[in-house]
Formats: structure tokens, sequence, C-alpha cells
């Protein structure tokens, strides 16, 4: 049997007087009766690939006590999948661009199984869906940006529930968030500025330096995914290597990560003369100190970065985060229930 599903006891002469449901380790499972003690149910979750004994004992309308014995068995999983969930719940709180991330340690089949379990609720409600980037990691995002200050619920309802392929869900989660005020900045190729939108109004313009004509940043709306103060960038980490020319390795500081491909906003003062006017780096966006420094301050996880006239591709909807690239309808094609 499913381990979500109760033990029921049910007696249709007499009464029942005791039940007991143990555990392999000799445990006893709570339950509680009902109908005037006809009935008797468990009320807690049994465990995967488990033996339980069950004894009920009945008087009957003659008086006569009879106890029966009963062994139920639990249902063995080839595989239990794991939810994992970005932002990790220790974070609490993100910017308005974050999408939510939960990532299977198992390739899930039944994708429809899957996004049945995992259930969204926003305070105040907003439209959103589930999309599919691969078998093990699947997104949900509003159909606009958060708004501000809303409060975000997920719970994930998969233990018990066969996602295809032999594999079950491992556990059920629940994690709270809330959303902290907008930051948006937006990066203009054309005018080499980059304008710093709060709660949609302009604060700040910067001069910046975008990725050069042979490494041109991503076109789009990124989200920021990480923040050091201090970070070696280095090529190898996607794949440009020495010998190659494109290859780079340097300490790099208030550096805020846009993209899994190499892509970020930081201090760079080796392009000051250029910030304003051109473009010379390999795919980041480049400020001076002074700027570097108070985007960080004021910039985090979630905060989003509009890129425009970059005369880079759009970026990729599965690069960490790409989510926003693609237009509502073709996010709502990417779920499983739609």
């Amino acid at each position: 049997m499913n381990p979500t599903t109760p033990i029921e006891v049910r007696v249709g002469n007499g009464r029942l007087t005791a039940v007991t449901v143990t555990n392999p380790d000799g445990k006893q499972v709570a339950g509680q009766m009902a109908d005037g003690q006809t009935g008797w149910r468990t009320t807690e979750v049994l465990a995967y690939d488990k033996v339980y004994d069950v004894a009920a004992t009945v008087v009957d309308g003659d008086g006569k006590t009879t106890t029966e014995h009963k062994t139920i068995h639990t249902l063995a999983p080839q595989a239990q999948a794991y939810p994992s969930v970005v932002p990790a719940p220790s974070t609490h709180d993100f910017g308005v661009g974050q999408p939510i991330v939960v990532r299977f340690d198992h390739a899930i089949k039944d994708h429809a199984a899957a996004e049945k379990g995992l259930q969204i609720s926003s305070a105040p409600d907003q439209p959103g869906g589930w999309y599919w980037i691969s078998d093990k990691e699947v997104h949900y995002r509003p159909q606009n940006y958060w708004k501000p200050g809303t409060k975000v619920t997920l719970k994930i309802n998969l233990y018990g529930v066969d996602l295809g392929g032999g594999v079950y869900g491992e556990t059920d989660r629940s994690i709270d968030f809330s959303v902290h005020d907008s930051w948006i900045a937006k990066a203009d190729g054309n005018t080499e500025q980059m304008q710093i939108f709060h709660n949609g109004q302009l604060v700040n313009t910067m001069p910046i330096s975008m990725g050069k004509d042979i490494t041109p940043t991503h076109v789009g709306a990124h989200v920021i995914s990480d923040k050091h103060e201090k970070y070696t960038m280095d090529s190898c980490t996607y794949g440009v290597c020495p010998p190659d020319p494109n290859a780079y390795r340097s300490d790099e500081f208030f550096a805020e990560r846009i993209s899994n491909d190499g892509e970020f906003v930081h201090e760079n003062p080796a392009s000051v003369a250029q910030q304003g006017s051109s473009n010379v780096s390999h795919g980041c966006i480049n400020l001076d100190q002074a700027n570097a420094q108070w985007f960080f301050e004021h910039f985090g996880l979630g905060d989003v970065v509009e890129v425009t006239n970059s005369g880079g591709p759009a970026l990729p909807v599965w690069d960490t985060y790409g989510d926003w690239a693609l237009s509502w309808d073709k996010w709502q094609a990417g779920s499983a229930l739609h």
C-alpha cells in the first residue's frame, strides 16, 4: 500500500476495544477511534518499504472478545526524489525578478504528477506558472515581476506521489518567502548608461561598458543570483581556457552575477575611460569603483538588470535565470498542466 494511505479497521457487529499498529522498530503508530468504536484509522503517515503489524481487539454482539492480526506492507520505490529549492529557505526575501526553482536529485518522468504537488500562493495574488527546464528542474514565475511586499508560500506535497519510472517523492515541504522593494537597472548599449529604478522611480544613472563585439552581453532581463565583494573571474569556468586569446582570470570587486556564463555587474578600473562611450568587456557590465560599490549596496538576490542594445543574443531561458526571456504564452506552454 501507499504509505500516505491510512490503515483502517472496521467492525460490522460489535465494537473495537483496542487497535495497535506497530512499526518494525516496535513503536506504535498514532491512530484514533471513529463511528462509536466501529472504526479506527492511523493519523500519521507511514514510511516506505516497511512492514506494519496490525492488532485489533473486538467485542461482538454476544460479548465475545476476539483479537485479529494483519500484516501491512508499504510500497518500495526504486528511487526517491528529493526536491531542493532555490532560493534557499534561509534566504527569506528576494527581488521582484526572482523565479522559484525546484530541483530534483532524480529525473522526473511524470511532470504532471510532480507539478500537481507543487503549490504556490501569494498575497497579493498574482497569476503565475511552472516551466520545466529539464527532467530535474522546474521554475515558477509570475506573469509579470512580483509586486514589492508580496508574501509567497511554496508547498511541496510529493511524499507518496508516483513520479514515473519507479521514482516517488521523498518528502513534503513548506517554505515562506517575501519580496522586497523593486530594484531594476536598465543598461542601454546605445547610450552606454545604466539607469537605476527603485519602486519605479529613477534614482541613479551610471556610465557603463558592456561586452565587446566578440563577447557581447546577452539582451534581456537578467536576475541577480549571487554577489561577492571580491570574486575571481575565470573564463575556464564556462569553457574558455588558455591558450584561447579570449581566456582571462582576474580578481574583481563588488561583483554580482547576472547569468551563469560569466556575466556580472562589477567594478573594473581598467575600463573607466571607456565607461559611457564604448563596450570593451568580456560580457560583464563594468562600473567605476564608486558606482560599483553603490550598486553592490543596493542590489541583491532577485533584483533585475535589463539589458538592451548590446548587440548580443537573447539570454537563454536555462541560463540562471533567463526565465523572463520568454513571453507569457511560451512560458505557460512549458507547464505539464497547460
